[in-house]
């Protein structure tokens, strides 16, 4: 039997801008995305797709994704599928007008109210992407219309493992500032919805530009770095907000014959191995 593992990457937070500008007039996160996006196409085996959850760009505005599309064409070149979610600094209609309908490219139907959707991998393994988005605000949220409809798509395919991505953590991080920007409504709907598919293995999330471990019912909720800045490490209840120039990185979720999901912590960066 072929052992070989399945992957999927997620990036996380890129934050594009448009072009020639910087986080705060120092962090080039354009540039880390090419260099994500490099490793990317280096990983073996093939990755079977590469989730992006939220934060796609800075503002929301047209110009930013269009530049994040030119940044991401490699991997469309590569015909790696690619799942994309919407976070807080996102808007829906300018990332649908200049996504949906590419080949390759999963993120709902232009029109629709939330990016929810659901992506079959082999292995098997079920991705199911959710909205979390509040329009003007920072922390994230579902409203009963959107927990019905994940619902609906977790029910499609109960015996199938399932990995849950958004954008919001659905839980305490001790960061804070950004506990207050975690998810928030709809809060107890969604850990009941976890825990009623006992099918999800893993919850995956962004938002706080660092690797988290949390849990959400039965289920591990794992936060990805972001593919450019960190926020920094800093426990202290009234410690402010800062970025860090800790190193990038993204995470590599596997599975597959005789291995059950694991998900790995990579970083930014070339670091060959000694031997």
């Amino acid at each position: 039997m072929d052992a070989t593992p399945y992957l999927l990457v997620q990036l996380s937070d890129t934050h594009i801008l448009r072009p020639g500008r910087l986080i705060s007039g120092c962090v080039d996160t354009a540039a880390a995305l090419r260099h994500a996006v490099e490793r990317v196409l280096q990983i073996q085996p093939r990755p079977v797709a590469v989730l992006i959850s939220g934060d796609l760009v800075d503002s929301g505005h047209p110009e930013e994704y269009a530049h994040l599309r030119e940044l991401l064409a490699p991997l469309l070149d590569a015909k790696l599928p690619l799942a994309l979610l919407p976070g807080n600094h996102d808007a829906r209609e300018p990332l649908l007008a200049k996504f949906a309908g590419l080949p390759d490219v999963h993120c709902g139907e232009p029109g629709t109210e939330a990016i929810q959707y659901a992506l079959d991998l082999p292995g098997p393994l079920r991705l199911v992407a959710l909205d979390s988005l509040v329009t003007g605000r920072p922390e994230g949220g579902f409203d009963d219309d959107r927990l019905a409809q994940a619902d609906a798509l977790l029910s499609e395919r109960p015996d199938v493992p399932t990995l849950v991505a958004l954008h919001h953590p659905p839980h305490a991080s001790g960061l804070a500032v950004m506990d207050t920007m975690s998810l928030q409504r709809g809060l107890a709907g969604f850990e009941a919805l976890i825990a009623r598919h006992s099918q999800v293995q893993r919850v995956v999330c962004g938002h706080l530009h660092r690797l988290t471990l949390g849990q959400v019912a039965h289920a591990a909720a794992v936060t990805a770095p972001s593919t450019a800045h960190q926020l920094a490490l800093d426990l202290r209840t009234d410690a402010p907000l800062a970025i860090t120039q800790e190193p990038a990185g993204w995470l590599i979720h596997a599975w597959g014959p005789g291995l059950p999901l694991v998900s790995h912590l990579a970083q930014a960066g070339h670091h060959p191995s000694l031997r």
